[in-house]
C-alpha cells in the first residue's frame, strides 16, 4: 500500500514503478476470487490440469453460484474491499475489465481458449451490478482528487512542518499503535497528509478480521473528518460523494468485520459549507 520502497528505493526507482493489481487476464476474475476455492477448467479440454492451482481464493462456504443472500453479501463486500485497497495504494493501479461489474468466468482461471460466453464481457451486468459499478467509479474519483495517493516520492513518516503532521502515520485499533510485530494481525489504519492546499487529508481503516472493532480516529487541527467510504454499508452509503459528506462527531468509529473505512479530513469552513 505504500509503494514497496523496500524493493524499489534501493534501485533508485519511484512509487510509480509499482504496478498494483488484484486480478489480471490470467487467473480468477474478482468475483470468482471470492466465489471459488478451486479452479474449474474442465471446459478447456485438459482434464482440469491447466491453470494455476494456488489462487489465494475463498468461496465463503459454497463453491460457485449460490442463492444464499448472506454469502452473496459477503462476496460483494470483499470485492469492494479489494477495489478500495487497490485504489488507496501508492503506485499505479491496474483493473481487469469486467471486475467493475463483477464479471464471472464460472471458476475458469485459464480461459484464453474460450471464445464464448465464458470469456466475453456480459454487458447486462452493467445494470445488474450497478451498485458495484458506482462504487468503482467513485473510488477512482476519490483517488483522482487525492494527490497524496499518487505520490512521486516514497513516504517517510517524517513531520511536514507546513502541515504540522507526518506525511504518513500508521495505526492499529488505537492511534500510533500499528501491530507490526503480530503476524496474525488483520487490522491496520493510516493517516495520509495532503500534498496540496486544496486537498483533504485521508484517514484509512482496514479491519479484515471476523470481528467488528471500535477504532480510534485522529484529531487534525483545522480539519473535520467526513465519512467517505464504509464497505459494510449498502449503496449509496458505501461511498459518499464529497458534496454529500457531513462532519463526523466522535473520536471512535465502529468498523464492522471485513470492512474498509475512509475518512476525508476537510478544512473546517469547507465542511460547514457542505
Amino acid at each position: 500500500m505504500s509503494g514497496s520502497s523496500d524493493f524499489y528505493k534501493p534501485q533508485h526507482r519511484l512509487p510509480i514503478n509499482s504496478i498494483n493489481f488484484i486480478t489480471c487476464h490470467d487467473g480468477f476474475t474478482l468475483w470468482d476470487l471470492f466465489s471459488y476455492n478451486e479452479k474449474h477448467n474442465q471446459a478447456n479440454g485438459e482434464d482440469n490440469r491447466d491453470g494455476h492451482k494456488e489462487n489465494l481464493s475463498f468461496n465463503h462456504g459454497v463453491e460457485g453460484e449460490t442463492d444464499d443472500p448472506e454469502i452473496l453479501a459477503r462476496r460483494r463486500q470483499q470485492a469492494k474491499n479489494a477495489i478500495a485497497i487497490l485504489l488507496l495504494s501508492q503506485g499505479v493501479p491496474m483493473l481487469l475489465a469486467g471486475d467493475e461489474v463483477l464479471n464471472t468466468q464460472a471458476g475458469n482461471n485459464n480461459s484464453y481458449c474460450q471464445d464464448n460466453e465464458m470469456s466475453w464481457f456480459d454487458w447486462s451486468l452493467v445494470a445488474t451490478n450497478a451498485d458495484m459499478l458506482r462504487f468503482v467509479r467513485l473510488m477512482i474519483a476519490l483517488r483522482k482528487r487525492h494527490p497524496c495517493l499518487m505520490r512521486r516520492r516514497f513516504l517517510t513518516g517524517l513531520q511536514l512542518e507546513a502541515r504540522g503532521m507526518r506525511d504518513v502515520s500508521w495505526h492499529g485499533k488505537e492511534l500510533d499503535a500499528p501491530l507490526w510485530h503480530d503476524p496474525e494481525a488483520q487490522v491496520l489504519a493510516f493517516t495520509l497528509a495532503a500534498v496540496s492546499d486544496d486537498e483533504a487529508d485521508l484517514h484509512v481503516m482496514l479491519n479484515l478480521s471476523e470481528t467488528g472493532l471500535d477504532m480510534e480516529l485522529p484529531s487534525i487541527p483545522g480539519r473535520e473528518l467526513c465519512l467517505s467510504v464504509d464497505t459494510a454499508q449498502s449503496t449509496p452509503a458505501d461511498i459518499v460523494e464529497p458534496q454529500e459528506q457531513t462532519p463526523f462527531d466522535g473520536r471512535i468509529y465502529p468498523v464492522a468485520a471485513r470492512t474498509v473505512v475512509v475518512f476525508e479530513a476537510v478544512a473546517v469552513m469547507e465542511a460547514r459549507v457542505k
